[in-house]
């Protein structure tokens, strides 16, 4: 027995059949009638098989030579585990992921040089006025969270970022509507007109951050992007003087996963930000395939501050080279209690305010 091909109507899904009377192809439920070679094509590349294809070259990174690597100790954190490294006039310092104290373990060795540093540029008292500022107008924020003494404990960090460079083919389908309003003296009347759209392209992406420390939220690291690559340099021991680096603890080649999310992600805003003059616009197939794609190894600046309230940590980062900076803010219940019954007195005056306004308009 041969097979039938069965195609599908893009506006409601349901089987289309050949229409002898138009010499098209016509959807028994909605009605809508398609040119024979424009449905075959649209099916041809809405279920090719294809799928995304993301290969990358991950040999980030390059090999300390004899001597470079001088002068660098390593710290460790007992209480997280956290390996930092430092240069060797580095005195007793504190985790900057969980405050606790940390260790010098001896001289640093082994993992890749960084092929990039952005340097820091901005200073600790830039980070304090830009976390003062952060508490500002918080009513609900714990006084103890004013105190600069809290301030004091925040500390530049060289992060580790493995920066993705792919060109990549994209080809999306979407479902679009157009609708139009309209009325006469009778009747008020509503069409919906269905339409599909495709796009396709190839769009490149250079430096696409990814951090490679377990010990780093990640939705805290793409909080405080994006940094600016055209200041970053080639990397040089001497840039961690006075600074703390994290050792990176996921390599080039596990990262690629979140790469190519973010890559996908930003392909496809980028290829829908093209559709408009529609009512709604629906993503129906997407397929990004990459190529050409590679890694490179870099330290990006990072001001931390860990402290804690209640028995929780909490983490703000400012980025060392913009000053942008993030982190949630514990919640004074006690302030937060009298702020709700505040709003529930009020919301209640309005509503008897609103009753007795309309007691008043109805006895007259």
């Amino acid at each position: 027995m041969s097979h039938v091909q069965e195609y599908k109507c893009p506006r409601c899904g349901g089987a289309v059949a050949f229409d002898s009377g138009t010499q098209k192809l016509k959807c028994p439920y909605c009605g809508t009638e398609f040119d024979i070679e424009a449905l075959e094509s649209y099916e041809n590349d809405t279920d090719s098989g294809q799928t995304d294809d993301m290969n990358w070259e991950t040999s980030a990174g390059g090999q300390w030579q004899a001597g470079e690597a001088e002068g660098l100790c390593t710290f460790v954190c007992k209480s997280c585990g956290g390996e930092i490294v430092g240069d060797e006039n580095t005195a007793a310092t504190s985790c900057p992921f969980c405050g606790n104290p940390v260790v010098m373990t001896g001289q640093f060795s082994g993992a890749l040089k960084p092929d990039y540093i952005i340097p820091f540029k901005l200073d600790k008292k830039a980070a304090k006025a830009a976390l003062q500022k952060h508490y500002g107008g918080k009513r609900l924020l714990p006084p103890i969270f004013r105190d600069q003494n809290h301030i004091d404990e925040i500390k530049g960090v060289y992060v580790p970022f493995w920066l993705f460079d792919a060109d990549a083919e994209v080809s999306v389908h979407y479902k679009a509507t157009s609708v139009q309003n309209w009325s006469d003296s009778n009747y008020n009347y509503t069409e919906t007109s269905y339409f599909s759209v495709s796009r396709s392209g190839v769009i490149g992406f250079e430096q696409v951050p990814v951090d490679g420390s377990t010990r780093m939220p990640d939705d805290l690291m793409e909080s405080i992007e994006p940094f600016r690559f055209d200041d970053a340099v080639e990397f040089k021991a001497a840039y961690l003087a006075g600074y703390l680096a994290d050792r990176y603890d996921v390599d080039a080649a596990q990262s690629t996963e979140r790469a190519n999310t973010r890559i996908k992600r930003s392909a496809e805003e980028a290829f829908a930000s093209t559709v408009k003059g529609y009512t709604s616009v629906t993503p129906e197939t997407s397929i990004v395939k990459l190529y050409g794609g590679s890694a490179k190894y870099a330290l990006l600046p990072v001001w931390l501050l860990n402290t804690t309230w209640n028995g929780e940590i909490f983490t703000f980062a400012m980025n060392g080279q913009t000053g942008k900076l993030v982190g949630d803010l514990p919640v004074d219940r006690g302030a937060a209690r009298k702020w709700t019954i505040g709003i529930t007195v009020l919301c209640g005056a309005v509503v008897y305010g609103l009753a007795w306004l309309l007691h008043l308009a109805g006895a007259l």
